[in-house]
């Protein structure tokens, strides 16, 4: 990092939505120095968030990769609340909520009516447009896409995408953000997908139809793609760990955003997120798993 990036980098910083990525994007942040401001209007919602960062804070301890003292400072970093009032002293407010575009645009308006008009936007989204959620508040230019994936505290990318009307120096302010948390950010265009989900999501949404015309089992389309292809994991368990119901919402913004029917969900996804099975956060999705 450069030490004009070192000083573009925030010392504040919001979240919004305490779910997996949120609860992630907090910790990690925490961790590189931040203060950080974990907002969730929902109180239990939150309450998991915070206790799942506790819980992940305290392996490392019990794995000797931190010291007691390492962890209570860093949790002592992380401020929760309830209402996004609490975002006013934040440089940077990271959305992190539903990957829906209706509810994104809702909070992304609420934020804007929160912080200064100046203050950063930056969403999580992994698949939406950056460009129309940055028109649902004043001063577009500050609003940008910061992708991190899943699990946040060990994937190092950040795809940090620009928007039609995000200005170079936000841009710059995201990517030294990023360099801070000790991730790698790539900037990419503002297109349905952007790169990672364009190239993934649809492989395993191809992964499905495969298995739902029984071309071969779940188990053998993944060992498949580990040995052939070298993953570290097959795509059907790759699914269940990002979660169906996001891929379903991914496979849906390709098919909206490209108007082409390469990119339609596989008929089986979306019978199981209709059913509940959504992968690892529910207990069942193409494995088991206990909760």
């Amino acid at each position: 990092m450069t030490l004009e990036q070192e000083q573009e980098a925030t010392s504040i910083l919001g979240v919004v939505g305490a779910g997996t990525m949120g609860s992630g994007i907090a910790q990690v942040a925490a961790q590189s120095g931040y203060n950080v401001v974990l907002i969730d209007t929902d109180e239990e919602m939150l309450d998991r968030g915070l206790a799942r960062i506790t819980s992940d804070v305290d392996s490392l301890v019990e794995k000797e990769r931190l010291s007691a003292e390492n962890r209570d400072e860093i949790l002592s970093r992380i401020e929760g609340a309830t209402t996004l009032e609490r975002l006013d002293p934040c440089e940077l407010v990271i959305e992190a909520v539903t990957e829906d575009r209706e509810i994104k645009a809702g909070v992304f308006k609420e934020i804007s009516e929160s912080v200064d008009p100046e203050t950063i936007i930056a969403s999580n989204t992994s698949s939406l447009s950056i460009t129309e959620l940055a028109h649902c508040v004043p001063n577009p230019e500050r609003v940008v896409g910061m992708h991190f994936f899943n699990p946040v505290t060990r994937m190092k990318l950040v795809e940090v995408v620009a928007g039609r009307a995000t200005s170079e120096e936000t841009i710059a302010v995201a990517i030294a953000t990023a360099m801070q948390m000790g991730k790698t950010p790539v900037v990419v265009g503002d297109s349905p997908g952007f790169v990672a989900n364009r190239l993934m999501i649809p492989m395993i949404n191809e992964a499905i139809f495969s298995l739902n015309e029984g071309v071969a089992s779940c188990d053998d389309i993944d060992q498949i793609m580990q040995l052939g292809a070298g993953y570290p994991m097959g795509p059907l368990a790759l699914a269940d760990l990002i979660g169906l119901d996001v891929c379903l919402s991914i496979m849906e913004a390709l098919h909206h955003g490209f108007g082409d029917d390469k990119y339609r969900p596989a008929p089986l996804l979306r019978q199981m997120v209709a059913g509940g099975q959504l992968g690892r956060k529910s207990g069942s999705g193409f494995y088991e798993y206990q909760v």
